[in-house]
């Protein structure tokens, strides 16, 4: 591994998926104000996060499938002639 290339400031801090609110504790470089505490009482820094493997269709298996406009139906149906 090279040598004086990864950061040396690494610190604990909340990773909070806004989604469904569930927290974790790792170590970071991530840069923010916010402070929270954590259910071991003390108080940490927090990242916001939109999605995590808490919340991800891929892994909760609760793959919802998106279809704006019809687009999967004008597939279907365009493609249909042939599968004839």
């Amino acid at each position: 591994m090279k040598q004086g290339i990864h950061p040396e400031n690494y610190r604990t801090v909340i990773f909070k998926d806004m989604s469904n609110g569930d927290m974790f504790l790792s170590r970071s470089t991530a840069k923010t104000n916010d402070t929270e505490v954590f259910t071991d009482g003390q108080e940490y820094p927090v990242v916001k996060i939109e999605i995590s493997s808490t919340s991800h269709p891929f892994y909760t298996g609760k793959a919802k499938l998106v279809d704006t406009a019809g687009r999967v139906d004008k597939f279907m149906s365009r493609y249909a002639a042939m599968k004839k």
